[in-house]
Order: C-alpha cells, then structure tokens, then sequence
C-alpha cells in the first residue's frame, strides 16, 4: 500500500465535495485525508486528497476523479516536488506544575498556545504530518482532551505546474 496526494481544481459548487468523496465510496476507495478551500478565483475550489492503495487503484482514483463535471485539473503532488502542511489544535489538560513544561515543548515546535483555561491549554500546531506526530508522542503523557486534525493541504514547488483557467474554465498550459 502506497499513500499518494493529488491537488484537484474544481468548480467552486455546492455539492462537489460529495460528488467526490462518493466516487471513492462507491468504488471503495480509501481517503487518508481530504480538504478544501477556495482559491484566489472564488469561483474554484482546490482541494486535496490523500488516497491509498496499490499503483493500479492510486491511477484508478486519478483516472475516475478527472472524467469528475465538476473538475477541471487534477494532478498528483510528490513529496520531493510538493509543499505539505497541516493544521492541529490540540486541548491538553492542565494543572499549574504541567503548565510550564507543555508550554515549553509546544515553542520548541513552534506552535502557539491559542487558549488558556484554567485547568486546560489549546495548542495550535502546524507543519508537515511527521512534525505533528512527534508533537504527539511528546504529549502522550499528558491528558489529550481534544484533537483536531485538518489533513493536509498542499501545493507544488515552483511555476511548474501552476494551473490557469481562461474565461470559460478550461485550462491553459502557459508556454
């Protein structure tokens, strides 16, 4: 089993998450992660998908996801030729010995405390998904009480692989 990410540009409509993430259903196909946003175009949406699988099922997914109405490009994202990050808050409780310590193990890692309770922090912590899962196994003796995970979000190194849309939504390869 290989994980693979692919950054699909879609049209910006209700219903085109479910569309997609019904085709993987239907056809039982795995999604590690899935996000979305809009682009700096509001009327697309770029989202990425982690999909799992052997090389036959992970072209599979991109051969279906392209025949998608709604997708205009999608395209596989290498982790030597990408840039991935991802989003956690992370609720921890707290007394005011534990305090100090997970406060210090979050600015190692350069995340931010976003909320403080007294007996409880909210950490925010990005990076790449090996950053957070070591942020994670440092917790691992304290009391997690809430995690939320983005999933990755992603975007390929250098012009390269920019996607332009002209006026009618079909895509242009810049020469």
């Amino acid at each position: 089993m290989h994980k693979k990410a692919f950054q699909l540009l879609v049209d910006n409509t209700s219903g085109v998450l479910s569309r997609i993430s019904g085709l993987f259903s239907r056809r039982g196909y795995n999604i590690e992660s899935i996000t979305a946003g809009v682009t700096a175009d509001p009327k697309y949406t770029r989202i990425t998908i982690v999909a799992s699988g052997d090389d036959d099922i992970l072209d599979q997914i991109e051969k279906q996801v392209r025949k998608l109405v709604d997708v205009r490009e999608i395209n596989e994202l290498p982790p030597e030729e990408s840039v991935y990050r991802e989003l956690a808050l992370i609720k921890v409780r707290v007394d005011d010995i534990k305090r100090e310590s997970i406060i210090a193990i979050t600015n190692i890692f350069r995340g931010s405390i976003v909320d403080v309770a007294p007996d409880s922090l909210i950490i925010e912590i990005t990076g790449n998904q090996g950053k957070i899962d070591a942020f994670l196994r440092l917790l691992s003796g304290y009391e997690i009480l809430e995690l939320a995970r983005t999933g990755i979000a992603g975007l390929s190194r250098g012009t390269d692989k920019v996607v332009y849309l002209d006026e009618n939504g079909n895509v242009v390869h810049p020469q």
